[in-house]
């Protein structure tokens, strides 16, 4: 096709769970507009979008792909995403590049927990929603009660503006209700038919239906409707694109992508009927400010997605909300305030990419090579715009990880900033208390994705281990003890020797107080004192984990003109507050966490039972809409791997948050086999 403009752009997103055909349908799409010469297909490996290894060898989406098409003088942007929850970040990817949000449903088991959960993030992003009812050839495929289930679901708007002709092995084609046209699919290519009788009905019904929705879209029309008049044809075309677009009706299309049968009627409506870049209304920025989407103005673009590609090097993927984005042309980064300039600018399908001259408000392109580009990052003319960031899920699936060789421990952290930096759903740090590396994501297969890309791309084999708690320790008694040091040596000598008391300081950290008088100890050796407790309390006595909530002070001691130094009274101190604190009743203490659990009602019990069992407290309880927000206090040893927890609880449909707040006692038997365990540990390293 020629230029592309704002209004020839159609950005479509394809979501649902996993194993529903969002895949297989970007791939027909893509050969039903010659865009590849066979029909890639997931299952024989050889699917132009899902070419990363990890997808071939899991035989599931893992990346977001782009699969850009043209059609009837319209380039239609088809953003294929995973529909596994591990990578869901992806799924909200794609939603905030795209227009229309096209939800793909298998015609056999319908609605699942993804689709659910991702129909409420589109509803809250503002865009528009679709459903292609997928796979009806296959064995107990039934339209009407999947549709059933999406209208009971999703509400009185899901309309269907396609039906089925047959099912399963008899499915050949599918009916248009807009245009009242039966199409279906040869081996050379499409056929437009008049509609076979015996459908006549179910089309009247779902026509009535339609149009009955579609008048919402206009009051003056809506009232002739409703006084007995019907909508023509023209009305009915005119305003089925602004009904969809404000979400009056949610389109129902049907058919199989692997058998092509209603894809290309599908691909006539998402040209005639589907929203364009600017009925998604004004890009948001990060100060409460708008951007609208235009060609008029300075280049903006948001970063919506960043991959490492082993020949290209790193790729941005951006969205163009304003201006015309252009080779060479010089951005400036909002983030880090540096300019960028990317030499290409890419139209991208699968792992294939080509040179584009330019690119319009409301199109999507990748830049290669940038500097210090990442996802959720704006670029524009002046660097002064900011886009708000995209309503990622936190990753709560924390783990430690490390290299199994120690000589890749260095490039262990590098691969890991590096894929990190791609990917904004993982988290990385490292826990200066346990000295783990800390890796979280959304789930384990996410975590094991990583692992295995740590391999292929920078030739680290790693482990996971277990997960230290970051416990701690204090003590509940006010005591008394003398630290003393005297070493007699060949030369000069070494000696301290300090009076310490030791008591509790709850919620007020650490506090040293002086209380030499009389010259017992010299002013000079004082500050040693002080360190030599902080060296003590960082390494912990009762378990090795550190001290905290302590006061201490020097009241006593003597010296010896020679032979005292601060290193002496260093170790002095150490003594003597260890002996101190063994004698003020130390305790160990954990991490308490605060969750706030969102629950659909009939797992409400099941979960507040499961928190019971994890020495848990349930602070309250509130209903939303069929759901129910648990809010509940337990100790963070109990739900460290909370997230598959909550998932095999509520079957995948459970969400929550996460925060660790104060520090508590350890039950007395329980902290007996921590302290055993720790110093096994520790004696093993």
């Amino acid at each position: 096709m020629g230029a592309v403009s704002t209004d020839t752009v159609r950005n479509v997103v394809l979501v649902g769970h996993g194993g529903a055909g969002k895949t297989s349908l970007a791939e027909a799409m893509l050969f039903m507009a010659g865009e590849t010469k066979r029909l890639g297909t997931v299952e024989d490996g050889h699917s132009s979008l899902d070419h990363d290894p990890e997808e071939i060898k899991r035989g599931m989406t893992v990346n977001l792909a782009l699969a850009p098409l043209t059609h009837k003088g319209v380039k239609i942007n088809v953003i294929d995403t995973p529909g596994f929850s591990d990578f869901g970040g992806d799924a909200i990817a794609g939603m905030e590049a795209a227009e229309m949000a096209l939800f793909v449903v298998d015609a056999v088991s319908g609605p699942q927990v993804q689709t659910e959960r991702l129909w409420e993030v589109a509803g809250n992003m503002g865009i528009a929603r679709a459903i292609f009812i997928n796979r009806m050839d296959k064995e107990h495929a039934d339209f009407e009660a999947v549709l059933s289930k999406l209208q009971a679901q999703f509400g009185h708007r899901v309309g269907a503006v396609q039906i089925p002709m047959g099912a399963e092995a008899s499915f050949h084609g599918v009916i248009d209700i807009i245009r009242l046209k039966a199409y279906h699919h040869e081996a050379d290519g499409e056929h437009m038919d008049e509609i076979p009788a015996e459908f006549s009905a179910a089309v009247e019904a779902a026509r009535e239906r339609l149009t009955d929705l579609v008048a919402e879209a206009d009051e003056e029309l809506m009232e002739k409707f409703l006084e007995g008049e019907t909508l023509t044809q023209e009305d009915l075309e005119k305003l089925l694109g602004l009904a969809i677009a404000e979400g009056i009706i949610v389109p129902v299309f049907v058919g199989s992508a692997l058998k092509l049968q209603g894809v290309e009627d599908l691909m006539d409506e998402i040209v005639s009927f589907f929203p364009e870049p600017t009925a998604h209304g004004p890009m948001p920025t990060a100060d409460g400010g708008e951007v609208k989407v235009s060609t008029t103005g300075p280049v903006s673009a948001f970063v919506f997605k960043t991959v490492s590609d082993p020949y290209l090097g790193r790729l941005n993927f951006v969205k163009v909300i304003s201006g015309t984005l252009t080779p060479n042309a010089e951005l400036v980064n909002s983030r880090t305030g540096k300019k960028e300039r990317s030499a290409h600018v890419l139209r991208m399908m699968g792992k294939e990419t080509k040179d584009v001259e330019s690119v319009p408000a409301g199109d999507i392109a990748v830049l290669p090579k940038l500097a210090d580009t990442a996802t959720n990052d704006t670029l524009s003319a002046k660097g002064d715009i900011s886009f708000a960031p995209m309503p990622l899920p936190e990753p709560l699936y924390a783990v430690a990880i490390r290299a199994c060789n120690k000589a890749d421990e260095d490039k262990l952290g590098t691969g890991l900033n590096k894929i990190a930096e791609e990917e904004p759903t993982l988290r990385l740090r490292r826990d200066p208390e346990t000295h783990q590396t800390i890796l979280s994501g959304l789930g384990d297969t996410h975590v094991d994705v990583v692992m295995s890309r740590l391999k292929t791309r920078f030739n680290v084999e790693t482990e996971l281990v277990d997960l230290r708690i970051p416990y701690r320790e204090t003590i509940r008694k006010v005591a008394q003890a003398e630290g003393r040091h005297k070493k007699q040596t060949g030369g000069s000598g070494q000696f301290g020797d300090c009076w310490l008391r030791v008591e509790p300081n709850p919620g007020k950290g650490y506090e040293f107080l002086d209380e030499i008088v009389g010259g017992r100890i010299p002013r000079q050796f004082i500050p040693a004192v002080d360190k030599g407790i902080q060296d003590t309390m960082v390494h912990g006595v009762l378990a090795g984990y550190p001290i905290v909530d302590v006061k201490v002070a020097v009241y006593d001691g003597s010296y010896h003109a020679v032979d005292s130094s601060e290193m002496a009274f260093r170790t002095a101190a150490r003594i003597g507050f260890r002996a101190a604190t063994e004698k003020a009743g130390l305790v160990l203490l954990e991490p308490i966490a605060h969750l706030t659990i969102t629950v659909a009602d009939q797992y409400a019990g099941d979960v507040m039972g499961d928190m019971s069992s994890r020495r848990g407290r349930i602070l309250g309880m509130e209903g939303m809409g069929g759901k129910q927000v648990i809010k509940a206090s337990v100790p963070y040893a109990e739900v460290v791997t909370y997230a598959l927890l909550l998932r095999s609880i509520t079957h995948g449909t459970g969400v929550y948050t996460l925060e660790i707040g104060e520090y508590a006692d350890v039950p007395g038997d329980m902290a007996r086999k921590i302290i055993e365990q720790t110093k096994k540990d520790r004696e093993a390293e």
